[in-house]
């Protein structure tokens, strides 16, 4: 970074001698201070006169430390140097640093230095050069930047390893030095005799880079007081460095932390289409609590979960992806709502955590186009009707997790074709001017206005909107929205059945399953279909007590599920030449395109996929 005084006025004998420093921020100019002789009797020079350029030099740093402080990133740190330090103490100033950085307690091997040369293309952020003038302190001479690679035993390696100051008053320092400086011509002139001071940038643990600081002819060379005040200005510059680093990893640590807690993608069962946005908190390193998730189920039903842990920590994080985990386990137990959230707020409770958090879990089931929605403390989702229309969904809101107050309970809606339900956290709503009531109002609006606009709206058209409701300024939290369009299933692409646990139940699965393979038209998977179902019934048949379900579903494609009351999943083995069974799962994994086996709070549902015949199903 360079920077270049402009309009100087006077010759300074030292530091805000004439140059009217003292007590002025760093970089202004200020009246005059008038000389020692101007002050005292002819022949008479009092004792207080000698301190005061040692107090003019104490304000100086006392400012500059101060501006260069205000720095909260790289960038701004260097600007703020480079404001300090010119034109109160140099007339130009430039930093090196090395590349990459290094971080916390790494050690640096040999310093690769970014140097700086004049070129056409943008400016990159770290090494920057400044010269002051007429135009704004942030404009410059457009600047790229190249690295070079010092010897690892020369003299400019050892000057910036040695962490000390110095005056570029020998011809050695000088060459060295000028390593640094070759890129510009007028800098190198500038690079004899006592106008030069290179000062290491030594953080905590390591050198960082240096900053040089020119005098020009025009101006008293630097003397050793001069290398006191580098030395500072060096000093805090490092250590503000130092903190722009470890903070920008810090938030690079925390956010890859949540978003790897979060989905990747999300799922694509029939019947409802889904999208989802993620924002983090503006605030460097304030990585949040912020969830959502959508879980298939049994019966092509899914699960529409969204939830907020209170702060902005670490530990939110963590407690999140733990909370996160257990919903998935009991959502896959097939329990209702209310019961999720009864057994999450048992298991928060078991955490020992003080944390508490909210958390929204609905079921949708598609071929009832039923959704049930139960609430802890959350916010309520909004729901875009299929006329366009938008709504506040009232549920109950309950106690947050974590707190113990149980009481919650299920809420049955109708979530007929078309219609979108948005589920969000409280930093899409909430904001400094004003409060969460006015914000859910605010997204409600904004929702039935871009319906307005087109029936349905896109649902990525729909994130942009809800994200729009987001007032100017940073965000003080997470935003995490999760949208679904519900499309339902026709009832004419579903049939099931209850069957009683017997030996000849198999053989009216094998019948059932042609029938409606015929009605649905799909004649070419009638065979196979009727081998996969014949084995999964007969499996269930020899552990069931009470009646089997079988349920058909053709969407995009052919799926079978049998539901039994036995919490025995099968698993697949290779059966040996002797024995008599054990092959049915076997025949299941080869012909069938998916399968699984899914507990549920009543038993278990052993399920299959078979892709559809081009231009055939139901319909």
């Amino acid at each position: 970074m360079r920077a270049r005084a402009a309009g100087r006025t006077g010759v300074t004998k030292d530091l805000g001698a004439d140059r009217g420093t003292g007590g002025q921020t760093a970089g202004g100019h200020g009246p005059a201070a008038p000389s020692a002789e101007a002050r005292a009797p002819a022949g008479e020079i009092r004792a207080s006169d000698a301190v005061e350029p040692q107090t003019d030099r104490l304000r100086y740093l006392d400012a500059a430390t101060r501006q260069i402080a205000r720095g909260m990133n790289l960038d701004e740190t260097l600007r703020e140097l480079c404001r300090a330090a010119v034109p109160a103490f140099a007339d130009i100033a430039f930093v090196h640093l090395y590349a990459p950085l290094p971080v916390g307690d790494e050690t640096a091997a040999a310093p690769r230095v970014l140097k700086l040369h004049t070129t056409d293309r943008a400016p990159l952020r770290r090494p920057t050069a400044h010269r002051s003038g007429p135009r704004s302190p942030t404009a410059g001479p457009v600047r790229a930047a190249e690295v070079v690679h010092p010897a690892a035993n020369g003299l400019l390696t050892k000057l910036l390893r040695a962490g000390r100051p110095v005056i570029a008053d020998t011809p050695d320092l000088g060459a060295a030095l000028s390593e640094l400086l070759a890129a510009d011509s007028a800098s190198r002139a500038g690079v004899t005799g006592r106008r030069l001071i290179v000062a290491p940038l030594h953080g905590r643990n390591q050198v960082m880079g240096s900053v040089v600081l020119i005098r020009e002819p025009d101006r008293p060379a630097f003397t050793g007081d001069d290398l006191l005040v580098a030395s500072q200005l060096a000093t805090h510059t490092a250590l503000g460095i130092d903190k722009a680093v470890l903070y920008a990893r810090e938030a690079s640590v925390a956010d890859a932390l949540q978003r790897t807690m979060l989905p990747q993608s999300l799922p694509e069962p029939a019947g409802v289409l889904l999208a989802s946005r993620y924002l983090p908190s503006s605030r460097t390193a304030q990585v949040g609590g912020d969830w959502y998730d959508a879980i298939p189920l049994p019966g092509n039903r899914v699960a529409l979960v969204i939830g907020d842990v209170m702060g902005h920590s670490m530990t939110s994080a963590a407690i999140m992806g733990q909370l996160r985990t257990i919903v998935q386990t009991l959502a896959g137990l097939d329990l209702p709502p209310d019961e999720i959230l009864h057994h999450l707020d048992e298991q928060a409770e078991r955490l020992g955590s003080e944390h508490t958090a909210t958390c929204l879990y609905a079921m949708y089931d598609p071929v009832l186009h039923r959704l049930l929605v139960s609430n802890a403390g959350h916010l309520p989702p909004v729901l875009l009707r299929p006329d366009g229309g938008a709504e506040v969904v009232e549920v109950p809101p309950g106690a947050p997790i974590g707190v113990g107050g149980g009481g919650f309970e299920s809420t049955e809606l109708h979530a007929p074709a078309g219609a979108t339900l948005l589920l969000y956290t409280d930093g899409l709503v909430e904001s400094r001017e004003s409060d969460v009531l006015s914000g859910v109002e605010r997204l409600r609006v904004r929702l039935q206005a871009a319906a307005a606009q087109a029936t349905p709206p896109a649902l990525e058209v729909l994130c942009d909107q809800a994200l729009g409701t987001l007032g100017p300024g940073d965000r003080d939290d997470d935003v995490a929205l999760l949208v679904a369009r519900f499309q339902g299933i026709l009832p004419e692409t579903v049939a099931y059945w209850y069957m009683a646990p017997r030996p000849q139940t198999a053989r009216q699965a094998r019948r059932l399953t042609r029938r409606t393979l015929h009605d649905w038209g799909l004649d070419a998977l009638a065979e196979s279909t009727e081998l996969l179902v014949s084995e999964v019934v007969a499996n269930a048949v020899r552990f069931a007590s009470r009646p089997i379900v079988l349920r058909l579903l053709c969407t995009d494609v052919l799926r079978c599920e049998v539901e039994d009351d036995s919490p025995l999943v099968p698993r697949m083995r290779h059966a040996r030449l002797s024995d008599e069974g054990g092959r049915g799962l076997f025949l299941v994994d080869q012909l069938a395109r998916r399968w699984g086996a899914t507990r549920v709070s009543t038993g278990k549902v052993v399920w299959f996929e078979q892709p559809l015949p081009s231009d055939e199903g139901p319909g």
